[in-house]
């Protein structure tokens, strides 16, 4: 239950609804079109326009947007990696430094170390579970704590409130990616995290057929962010904005179900002789599984494992199993299964990757929405044959 006494199931359906919608609609429609009237004395901003994020279906979007994450603000963006640009590029001046946990998901990793230095910024990466490294990295400059819920694809949990405490103490914005998690299963502005972004490509649209992100929090910074965007451009397509709002009604179900799938399989892969080891915090084996049992409301759909067999097993896996696709992305309602070191995290050095346990046997899961017993009959078997 949340503040207001509704459930997520509630909320997720009803929340930043127009009651009632347009014309009398209970599903708000599409408003397509790019000129719209204008009132005298309207600022730039605030024209109605797609590429400002401020037609009819761009605001009602944000509306559900801010509603998911209990946010006075939230802004959609074109994808996960503009919402998390353009995030640091509305806080982040030359000069400035920020913080960055030393597990990111491979596109934010590339972009800071391919581009934060062009931009006249410093980067720190730091241990999530080792706050003296916190503390020896900040510098007077430093501006930014950027981590996220559950790491991609190691499916660690650092210490989330600690950090917001931290930087709250120093002075830092603290930004987080919510991906992983979703607002299902953690809400991070409650927890005293500052802005909140998404690849709503993932669990918030949920059935792989878009892409697009967003960021949550107060209503100054998020305006800030979207003034940011209206600027570089990555605002997005209203059509797009309708997919997204349509599979966040179904987004408190959906994940329940995908909790259930990963903590199911894991607890069977973790038991199999032919699995070396299995990343998922629900698993009491996990290294973070008493703190992430205190702070989240289940433990995601993701996991990841390594197979006794080498890159050889995994590539076999990845070629024998039935069920799962063998595609990067994830959230969405089919099980996915990939190699990080070839998909997600292959921009990132070789050594970087190895450094941090990013092996090339490394296999990783998004786990849908399938019949559990069907997915773990479906590895069992695959495993058999590597």
């Amino acid at each position: 239950m949340h503040a207001d006494g509704e459930s997520m199931e509630t909320l997720v359906v009803h929340g930043g609804e127009r009651r009632p919608g347009p014309e009398g609609s209970v599903v708000f429609p599409i408003y397509q079109g790019t000129v719209y009237s204008v009132e005298p004395g309207t600022g730039y901003h605030d024209i109605p326009y797609i590429r400002l994020s401020s037609t009819p279906s761009q605001r009602y979007l944000h509306d559900k947007l801010a509603a998911l994450e209990g946010a006075e603000a939230a802004v959609a963006t074109a994808s996960g990696m503009a919402a998390v640009t353009t995030t640091l590029l509305s806080i982040l001046r030359a000069g400035d430094h920020l913080l960055a946990g030393d597990c990111l998901y491979g596109g934010t990793h590339d972009f800071l170390t391919h581009h934060a230095a062009d931009l006249g910024w410093r980067h720190s990466f730091v241990d999530l579970h080792r706050p003296e490294t916190w503390a020896a990295a900040r510098t007077p400059q430093t501006r930014v704590f950027l981590v996220e819920t559950i790491t991609n694809p190691l499916m660690r949990v650092g210490l989330l409130r600690e950090i917001a405490d931290f930087a709250r103490r120093e002075g830092i914005l603290t930004v987080i990616d919510n991906t992983f998690a979703s607002p299902v299963n953690f809400r991070p502005l409650a927890a005293g995290f500052d802005l909140c972004f998404h690849s709503a490509t993932k669990y918030l649209g949920g059935h792989s057929d878009l892409v697009g992100g967003c960021v949550m929090g107060p209503t100054e910074l998020i305006d800030r962010v979207r003034k940011t965007l209206n600027h570089y451009g990555g605002s997005l397509d209203p059509h797009t904005g309708f997919l997204l709002a349509r599979g966040i009604k179904t987004l408190a179900l959906r994940v329940r179900a995908h909790n259930d799938n990963a903590m199911a399989l894991a607890g069977f892969l973790a038991g199999h002789p032919e699995v070396a080891t299995v990343n998922y915090p629900g698993l009491a084996s996990h290294p973070d599984h008493a703190y992430a049992a205190e702070l989240l409301s289940g433990f995601g759909g993701m996991l990841s494992l390594r197979l006794r067999g080498g890159e050889a097993a995994a590539q076999a896996l990845l070629e024998t199993v039935r069920l799962p696709f063998s595609a990067p992305s994830l959230g969405g309602v089919e099980t996915l299964i990939t190699r990080p070191a070839i998909t997600s995290h292959a921009g990132m050095r070789p050594e970087d990757r190895e450094r941090i346990g990013i092996t090339d046997d490394l296999i990783r899961v998004s786990c849908g929405i399938e019949g559990t017993q069907d997915l773990i009959s479906d590895f069992g078997q695959a495993l058999a044959k590597v």
